[in-house]
């Protein structure tokens, strides 16, 4: 029974498949990986060869079961690592001879990257491009040139900034190319739910979209503002009179003006007994009497 549940034990990994890519947890039956090793994870298209990056962080909650994006079974052969090195090389100048033939057909369109498949069976090459671009002659030379599967997938600019990379505004490496799976959609609502200022330049990342980071705390700040009186709002607290400025929603705080002028702050235990005193409805205008 202990050799069978010993079998059967997964040690889990942090991996990528390319040096300035994502990274994935695999799960693995192999307990002596080590950063750099190269090992064979079964993926959308097959078996395809990662790097290890380091052991997955441990689980502190024993009750929470782990689960991997990946498996792998084992590792790689001498023959797929010297393939897996020579990828990028082969992507680099790939990405060379496309822009060679890019320019070549003189079409309005900029090459972001190039990916290969492991297996050779097909190649990606990613673009961006203000309008449709026809590039079927593109294909036709780039299908002679590498004699395998080509593919031509326009993307955003969000994705484009995801691929290239960089350093966002608080100094961190983008949240997109780093641990993002997937773009959310971004308003500029969420930018006044946190009272932050509407200045493009303070909310824009480098892709000059609104900042992927607004929606981290978003519903946060509009589950704690539920309850709270809205700038605007009258309060009545120990007969004085006071009208909302601003809202602290993680400080569960009111900054309000009293009738003299003075500013104040409310806590929670203030504002929750205070009275929210109603605006008297306009009396109506009389009606002019008939001359």
């Amino acid at each position: 029974m202990e050799e069978n549940k010993k079998d059967n034990l997964q040690y889990f990994y942090r991996i990528r498949f390319r040096a300035d890519g994502q990274e994935f947890t695999v799960s693995s039956p192999l307990d002596d990986l080590k950063r750099h090793d190269v090992v064979m994870v079964r993926g959308e298209y097959g078996l395809e060869p990662a790097a290890i990056t380091g052991p997955a962080p441990a689980c502190r909650d024993s009750g929470f079961e782990r689960k991997a994006t990946y498996e792998s079974s084992r590792r790689a052969a001498p023959e797929e690592c010297t393939r897996y090195e020579n990828i990028p090389m082969e992507e680099a100048a790939a990405f060379e001879n496309c822009k060679n033939l890019i320019a070549k057909h003189t079409l309005q369109m900029r090459l972001v990257r190039v990916e290969r498949f492991f297996n050779g069976s097909k190649m990606i090459f990613y673009f961006t491009a203000d309008k449709r671009v026809d590039f079927r002659g593109l294909v036709k030379d780039l299908v002679q040139e590498f004699r395998t599967r080509v593919e031509m997938r326009q993307v955003g600019v969000r994705h484009e900034t995801k691929m290239l990379g960089g350093l966002g505004t608080c100094g961190r490496e983008l949240c997109c190319s780093n641990h993002m799976k997937k773009f959310d959609s971004v308003s500029i609502k969420m930018a006044k739910e946190q009272d932050l200022p509407l200045n493009p330049s303070k909310i824009s990342g480098v892709c000059n979209r609104l900042l992927c980071c607004l929606t981290y705390e978003f519903e946060t700040y509009k589950r704690e503002r539920k309850g709270m009186p809205r700038p605007g709002k009258i309060l009545k607290l120990d007969e004085q009179l006071y009208k909302v400025r601003r809202q602290n929603p993680l400080q569960q705080t009111l900054q309000v003006i009293s009738e003299a002028g003075e500013m104040h702050v409310l806590e929670a235990s203030e504002w929750q007994h205070a009275e929210i005193v109603r605006p008297e409805k306009k009396k109506k205008k009389e009606k002019k009497q008939e001359s």
